[in-house]
């Protein structure tokens, strides 16, 4: 069997629409205690009154299927009547203070407090003369307009619900869709930007890279040039190679030789830098026809070898070779 809870009338004011109470809930002693003989709980199928659920045993105030100390039927008052006297004080209710003028009801609020008043109304007559079968229709009768009130408010509140629910939908979705739209746009912008430095990075290492190397093969063209020489060069190379085979020269004293047989100064000493020659060596060769042709001291052939282009250093090492 299932039971639920069903609060007096002057309750519903201070309750929401699917109000269910907890075990250790307890209602405020100034909205009145309830009507004797008000079920404070009925059968869901039958709309019979009901025991409590087991786990209300411990609270006086809820813990009851029917308010004790109904009068006798004449005695009862009805609730339509807007009389405020609802019996002897129970588990510590008291009677309402009189109340503050409140706001007026919603036309959905008024409605369902209609309904019930009738209903509570049929029922304490029901209950008071009634035939005492359980199953007559008043009970149920009952049950199903105590449940209007919450029904008539749930369809006020469904009316109304979808389309709130929609509009909040709605609007987060669109801010949604537009945080992803910056997000997105945020993203492409930082994407491109690296990719355009990146890029750039790229091309100027490229270009760095391109420089560098036209350098170098300029670099290594001209000097491939100048170790191939021009057919002057080559020619003054192959004279200054014939003078050293045929006698010995200092450096100087070969590019002077190049030179008086009409070789630029360039082309006499680009030619004598790569004769393949030992300058001590000829110093010495110089010394031996010097001393083959005449007789000298060792400074005075010192001094002759220097002044055919010799330095002081090859002069000396010639000289000492020949035992001076």
């Amino acid at each position: 069997m299932s039971v639920r809870f069903n609060p007096p009338p002057l309750w519903l004011q201070y309750l929401p629409a699917d109000f269910k109470p907890t075990p250790s809930w307890v209602p405020e002693t100034a909205w009145g205690a309830p009507p004797a003989g008000w079920p404070l709980w009925v059968d869901n199928g039958t709309g019979h009154p009901a025991m409590p659920p087991a786990e209300f045993s411990t609270n006086p105030y809820l813990y009851l299927s029917v308010m004790p100390g109904a009068p006798s039927p004449s005695a009862v008052p009805s609730p339509a009547s807007g009389s405020s006297d609802f019996g002897p004080s129970i588990s510590g209710f008291s009677a309402p203070p009189p109340q503050k003028p409140k706001k007026p009801l919603s036309r959905g609020k008024k409605i369902g407090i209609g309904v019930v008043g009738v209903v509570v109304l049929s029922f304490i007559v029901g209950s008071c003369g009634g035939s005492g079968d359980p199953s007559s229709s008043a009970p149920e009768t009952t049950a199903a307009a105590v449940a209007s009130p919450s029904a008539t408010q749930a369809a006020e509140v469904d009316a109304v619900s979808p389309e709130a629910e929609a509009s909040a939908k709605a609007e987060a979705s669109a801010k949604a869709e537009a945080e992803a739209s910056a997000k997105a746009e945020e993203d492409a912008k930082a994407a491109a930007k690296a990719e355009a430095e990146a890029s750039a990075k790229a091309e100027a290492e490229a270009s760095a890279k391109a420089k560098e190397e036209a350098k170098a093969e300029a670099a290594a063209s001209a000097k491939a040039e100048a170790e191939a020489g021009t057919v002057s060069q080559q020619n003054a190379l192959r004279a200054a190679e014939n003078y050293l085979d045929y006698t010995a020269f200092s450096r100087k004293g070969l590019i002077s030789q190049l030179k008086f047989e009409d070789y630029s100064t360039k082309d006499a000493t680009w030619a004598v830098e790569r004769v393949k020659v030992n300058w001590n060596e000829q110093a010495a060769k110089a010394a031996e026809n010097y001393l083959d042709y005449t007789a000298f001291s060792r400074n005075g052939l010192i001094e002759q070898l220097i002044f055919e282009g010799y330095t002081r250093k090859q002069a000396e090492h010639g000289v000492s070779k020949t035992g001076l």
